[in-house]
C-alpha cells in the first residue's frame, strides 16, 4: 500500500512509498483510513523538532471504518465507523497509567512518530482505543474530532472553562480557532483572538466567517490595551495560549485578571520563552500545561461536532491525497492554509 513515512532522520526525508499492508494482532482491529489531518507535530517531524521513531508512517488524526478483526476483539466489528485515541505504547503499570493518565506515559508511542501513522490506506490499532462516530457524522468532521480532543481535554476539563468567561486565544490557527469555537459553545459571554499581520488574509476571515468579531491585530493594535478595554480594566478570565510563539507567550500574564487562568497549549519548537515570572506570581495566576487528550473529552468531543454546537470541519482549507502531502505541508508552514486533511485511498 502507499503511506508517507518519515524515512530517517534529519530535516526532510518524507515520501510516499509502498509498505506492507497490515494485519491486526490481538485484540486489533484493521481500518481503512479514511482521511487523516495532517497535525503541527507532523510539521515538526519535518523539522527534525518533535521525537519520532523512522522509518514511520506519519499521521495520528485518522478516522475510517473498520475491515477486519484480530482475535479477542469484542467490542467493534467490520463496518464501524470509528476515530481513535492517539495513545499506544502506554505501559498500563506506571504510575500516570494506573492514575488515567496514559495520554503522557513514558513509554506511550502514537501513530505518526513512535509507530505506523494513519496516512497510509490501511492502519491497524487497538480497539480500545476507538471511539465510534454517528452515522450522521461526515468524514471532514470526524477527521477533525482528535484535534477537537485536544481542546475540550485542555480548556474544559483542565483549565474549568465555565459559562461567562472572557476568553482571549492567542494565535488564530486551526487549534485556536478550535479553542474560540468550544469556549463559544460553552457559554464564553465573550471570546476575543489575538493574532498578527501574517494572519489576517486567511486565518481572520475564517474567524469572521465563524462569527467572531473581536480579533485584535498586534500590528494595528495593542492586544492588552484592547483586552483591558474588552474586560473594563480587569483581564481575562481564561487565556488560550495557542501560538507557540516566544513573544507571544510572556504577553499572557498582562491579558490575563488577577485569579485567572492560562490554557498552555502551543508548542514552541524548542525554542526557549523569557517568563516575566513575578506578574504570574503577583495575579496569582494558574496555568495549566497540557498535552493530548483524556478519555472523556472523546465522546464529548464527538457530540459538540455531531450536533453542530462547533463546527470542527469548517477549518479544513485544503485536501488531496498522499501525493499532495509536499504542497499542503508548505501552505501550512506559510500561513496559506489551516487545517490540511490527505485521503490515502
Amino acid at each position: 500500500m502507499k503511506a508517507l513515512v518519515k524515512t530517517q532522520k534529519g530535516v526532510g526525508f518524507i515520501e510516499v512509498m509502498d509498505m506492507p499492508e497490515p494485519t491486526p494482532g490481538p485484540g486489533e482491529v484493521t481500518i481503512e483510513v479514511a482521511a487523516c489531518g495532517i497535525c503541527g507535530s507532523d510539521i515538526h517531524v519535518r523539522h527534525d523538532s518533535f521525537p519520532y521513531w523512522p522509518p514511520v508512517i506519519l499521521g495520528h488524526e485518522f478516522t475510517g471504518t473498520v475491515v477486519a478483526c484480530g482475535t479477542d476483539c469484542r467490542i467493534y466489528k467490520p463496518g464501524d465507523r470509528i476515530v481513535a485515541e492517539p495513545h499506544t505504547r502506554a505501559c498500563g503499570q506506571c504510575y500516570l497509567c494506573r492514575t488515567g493518565n496514559i495520554q503522557i506515559c513514558p513509554q506511550k508511542r502514537s501513530p505518526g512518530w513512535g509507530i505506523h501513522g494513519g496516512m497510509a490506506r490501511y492502519i491497524c490499532y487497538p480497539e480500545t482505543l476507538l471511539h465510534r462516530i454517528p452515522d450522521t457524522m461526515t468524514w471532514d468532521q470526524a477527521v477533525v474530532v482528535e484535534p477537537t480532543a485536544n481542546v475540550v481535554t485542555d480548556l474544559i476539563l483542565r483549565t474549568r472553562l465555565v459559562p461567562g468567561d472572557a476568553v482571549v486565544v492567542v494565535g488564530p490557527g486551526p487549534i485556536g480557532l478550535l479553542a474560540a469555537m468550544v469556549a463559544r459553545a460553552v457559554g464564553a459571554r465573550d471570546v476575543a483572538i489575538v493574532g498578527t499581520p501574517g494572519d489576517v488574509a486567511l486565518r481572520f476571515a475564517k474567524a469572521r466567517e465563524l462569527g467572531f468579531n473581536n480579533l485584535i491585530n498586534i500590528g494595528e493594535t495593542d492586544a492588552v490595551k484592547a483586552v483591558m478595554d474588552l474586560t473594563h480594566g480587569i483581564g481575562a478570565d481564561v487565556i488560550v495560549e495557542c501560538s507557540g510563539a516566544p513573544r507571544a507567550i510572556p504577553t499572557c500574564a498582562d491579558m490575563v485578571r488577577k485569579r485567572g487562568r492560562i490554557c498552555a497549549m502551543g508548542l514552541t519548537g524548542n525554542r526557549m520563552v523569557e517568563m516575566p515570572w513575578d506578574k504570574f506570581q503577583f495575579k496569582a495566576v494558574d496555568v495549566q500545561f497540557c498535552m493530548s487528550t483524556e478519555y472523556e473529552s472523546w465522546d464529548r468531543t464527538i457530540s459538540l461536532i455531531a450536533s453542530g454546537a462547533v463546527k470542527a470541519e469548517a477549518v479544513i482549507t485544503h485536501r488531496g491525497g498522499l501525493e499532495d502531502w509536499e504542497r499542503i505541508f508548505d501552505d501550512i508552514e506559510n500561513l496559506k492554509a489551516l487545517k490540511g486533511i490527505l485521503i490515502p485511498s
